[in-house]
């Protein structure tokens, strides 16, 4: 094997340190140049730049995840979820991702479930509620915000009653999906039997009531002509009652005077003056709905339940009888009652529900509903915006009470709202109808007005609508 050949070169056993690391001839001498080191900060701040990024991307990816699959929960009360499902599901293809859960309530004890809900924090994100009940959910009720419906479209779009029932301080808390109102029903065989035609007034309709009055000869009732006078059995006195007293000029929140008076004793007239009705008789809608009663005074759904109960029954819609105008051009005066949707002013989903809400008011969609609706049933609910009154105007039930929206009045006097004990309608009716009693047995208007007055000075006070 051949020797290993030395690569270095040989130094001199004599040689001077100097010479020991002189280069070789020929060759040039350089020292190592040391490599710069990257600074070490810049590194830090790299790495801190990618860490913030990833943890951005991260959180993005939750959020998109989790509002993916969020829900809205709709509490409704009336309409079955077939009616608003074809609603929902075009409102989601639009939105893929907002997910909308209805959810039907049940009428009974729906304000207490609704006020114990809001209070554990697991409310709905949007909910029903009557025109009357919102001093009694100021504190749960979310303002539309003015980038969704700002307050002078809202009044340009629905009818007057509205931005005066849910204006709480500047704001609207609420958008209707529908407006019904009181109106009279009329049975056509009656009227036509006795050859006559509705009242336009309450002097025609008190004379009216008594000529198609029929009694047997134990003077039993057997057909009355108009159902007023009484609470046990007149369905939506309460609503009556306020029509009157808002008519001669009453101030419901101070029901005293004069006005108050007369409008309290010709209320009851009818039962204890003219004999037209009395408390052996059925519920007033019963006795129509039975063919036996000329006039009734209820909300547009109660035609369902008379339609059941008798198909065969032939009736009509009518405005509702006025007092003297001052001018021609004064609109009639109605009495609204019904129906609201909300938004939770907790819910942490509140701009998908007003954007849901608005795409629900939209004339489309309204028309959208009552087709629905009509499948089901008779008609669907009465529009709530002003530029859809055409498409109802001669509708033989729903007609009427369109025609007079524009006028329409409204208190915290309603009947079948389901707001429970201590409600605030509850709890003004009870005050009401203490007078009417009072009056028929003979006790003095004005003593009976007095205490009304002052339980619906407490009541107001409980809910802060004193002044």
């Amino acid at each position: 094997m051949e020797p290993t050949q030395n690569i270095y070169p040989p130094v001199s056993p004599q040689a001077t340190p100097e010479e020991s690391v002189r280069p070789p001839s020929g060759e040039s001498f350089a020292l190592p140049v040391p490599k710069k080191s990257f600074p070490k900060v810049f590194i830090w701040i790299g790495v801190a730049v990618l860490v913030l990024l990833l943890v951005f991307l991260i959180t993005n990816l939750l959020i998109t995840k989790k509002a993916a699959s969020a829900e809205l929960v709709w509490w409704g009360l009336w309409e079955d979820e077939n009616i608003v499902a074809p609603l929902i599901t075009e409102y989601q293809t639009k939105n893929p991702k907002v997910k909308i859960k209805y959810v039907k309530q049940s009428q009974r004890d729906y304000r207490e479930r609704l006020t114990s809900a809001f209070a554990k924090g697991t409310g709905p994100d949007i909910f029903r509620f009557h025109n009357s009940w919102v001093p009694m959910f100021r504190n749960d009720l979310d303002t539309l915000p003015a980038s969704v419906i700002n307050p002078a479209d809202f009044a340009k779009t629905f009818y007057p009653i509205a931005s005066s029932d849910l204006t709480l301080g500047t704001g609207i808390v609420g958008v209707p999906l529908e407006y019904d109102s009181l109106t009279l029903y009329i049975n056509e065989d009656i009227f036509q039997s006795a050859g006559k035609v509705p009242p336009t007034n309450w002097d025609e309709l008190r004379i009216l009531a008594r000529e198609l009055t029929v009694k047997d000869d134990q003077g039993t009732i057997t057909q009355s002509g108009v159902a007023l006078g009484r609470v046990e059995n007149v369905d939506h006195w309460q609503e009556i009652l306020a029509l009157m007293m808002l008519q001669n000029g009453v101030d419901l929140s101070k029901p005293v005077g004069k006005q108050a008076e007369d409008a309290l004793i010709f209320f009851t007239l009818f039962s204890t003056v003219d004999g037209i009705w009395d408390a052996t008789l059925p519920s007033s809608t019963a006795a129509f709905a039975g063919g036996k009663l000329a006039m009734y005074f209820g909300p547009s759904w109660r035609a369902f339940e008379i339609s059941l109960a008798n198909p065969s029954l032939k009736y009509k819609n009518v405005p509702l009888p006025q007092l003297p105008k001052n001018s021609p051009s004064e609109p009639d005066t109605s009495y609204a009652t019904y129906w609201v949707e909300g938004v939770w002013a907790r819910s942490s989903k509140k701009e998908a529900a007003w954007s849901f809400l608005k795409f629900l008011s939209e004339k489309e969609s309204l028309q959208k509903l009552y087709q629905n609706a009509s499948k089901m049933r008779t008609f669907g609910e009465p529009y709530s915006r002003v530029e859809m009154a055409a498409l109802l105007n001669d509708h033989p039930i729903l007609g009427s009470i369109i025609n007079q929206a524009p006028g329409a009045q409204s208190w915290y006097l309603a009947s079948r709202t389901f707001d429970g004990p201590t409600g605030i309608n509850s709890l003004l009716s009870k005050y009401f109808e203490d007078a009417i009693n009072a009056v028929i047995t003979g006790k003095d208007a004005k003593k009976s007005l007095e205490t009304v007055a002052q339980g619906v000075q407490q009541v107001l006070s409980q809910y802060r609508l004193t002044r």
